[in-house]
């Protein structure tokens, strides 16, 4: 008897079930042919990436510093954290430095940092005066490049610095652009 009426239960569970999915799917209307420009990759939706900015994305944060110090994470991990941040250094500096932390990641890679003169007397804009890398491991959420002087210390001026991710700095590597003033002594 009890089996009787699960089945029954059961029975018009579906029935209505099946009834209720009929009506709406008939009660959908049809979609004229309307141009995929209208629905789909709109333009005015579209927010271009800029490259010549401090690169975001992978990024929680990018910050240009005087020097860095590693403590111990909340969940137990080195976690680097940026001492004097800045954009402004002296030409005595002994090395640029700049801190990141990332986002979850599941691939190790490498962040590079590639500096050239933007606008420093008697130094051309594609000459690279400093460089670094730093390999991330899957366990990394933050990390560092030292830019140590060209030959000579640093000159007054401005710099930028492209960053890089992946295994090799090529054309489609780059994440987005660091700028930095050294200042004549004395300023």
């Amino acid at each position: 008897m009890g089996t009787e009426r699960s089945t029954v239960a059961v029975i018009m569970i579906l029935a209505a079930f099946h009834w209720s999915t009929a009506v709406t799917g008939e009660d959908l209307p049809l979609t004229e042919n309307v141009p995929i420009s209208e629905f789909q990759n709109r333009t005015e939706d579209i927010k271009t990436y800029d490259f010549d900015a401090p690169p975001r994305g992978l990024f929680r944060s990018i910050t240009l510093a005087e020097d860095f110090e590693e403590r111990l994470g909340f969940q137990r991990t080195h976690e680097i954290v940026p001492l004097n941040p800045t954009e402004r250094f002296a030409t005595d500096t002994a090395a640029i430095v700049i801190v990141f932390a990332l986002h979850q990641h599941y691939q190790a890679f490498t962040v590079f940092g590639r500096c050239m003169p933007e606008r420093v007397a008697g130094l051309s804009s594609e000459t690279i005066v400093s460089e670094d890398a730093m390999h991330i491991a899957l366990e990394d959420d933050s990390g560092y490049l030292r830019l140590s002087p060209p030959g000579g210390g640093w000159r007054p001026g401005r710099y930028k610095v492209e960053i890089h991710i992946g295994e090799q700095i090529n054309e489609v590597s780059l994440m987005g652009t660091m700028r930095f003033t050294v200042l004549s002594p004395g300023k």
